[in-house]
């Protein structure tokens, strides 16, 4: 696209595009939507790309909300609308189609075998989306310490991750992180 283009429809191309390889959700997609809002597009930097993360998770609603408040910081309430149209519609097609494709009655041994194929893809593209956020949020190694334990906490303990949150919210306010 040409660079000087309308914001609005640089956002859809990018997140319609986006929207259909983003196999396990929005949160799959983070490492690319990092990429391209802060090293390809210059939308906004480092940081402000975790504290939009932060804020998006935060938040109640869907894990795409991340993509309304990129469309928003990048061109107002219309980036938001068709930055989230663009995330959300394309899949949604797509998902329409396979579903029905899936539903009819055959032998046929692919779908099982796209459907096992796209489990450790989906999980591969999440782990790469927490390290990217961990690379560009933690700056010390204090925060890096904390954002470890509480990775082994969450996936180890049946730990309530309101406590870690509040745990490193009382740390980033007291200074520590």
């Amino acid at each position: 696209m040409n660079p000087n283009s309308n914001p609005v429809w640089t956002l859809v191309w990018t997140f319609g595009l986006m929207s259909l390889f983003a196999v396990g959700g929005a949160n799959a997609a983070i490492p690319e939507m990092q990429r391209i809002a802060v090293d390809v597009r210059h939308w906004m930097t480092d940081k402000q790309f975790s504290d939009i993360y932060a804020i998006s998770q935060l938040s109640p609603g869907p894990n795409v909300l991340i993509v309304t408040l990129i469309g928003y910081a990048v061109a107002g309430i219309a980036g938001a609308i068709a930055a989230t149209f663009a995330m959300c519609l394309p899949t949604a097609i797509l998902a329409y189609g396979v579903s029905r494709l899936l539903s009819r009655q055959s032998t046929s041994r692919w779908p099982a075998i796209i459907q096992a194929a796209l489990v450790p893809l989906s999980i591969g593209l999440m782990g790469a989306g927490a390290l990217i956020l961990a690379q560009t949020t933690d700056r010390s190694l204090v925060a890096a310490f904390v954002t470890g334990v509480a990775a082994v906490l969450a996936s180890a303990t049946k730990v309530n991750p309101f406590w870690m949150f509040l745990a490193g919210g009382i740390l980033g306010f007291a200074g520590v992180i």
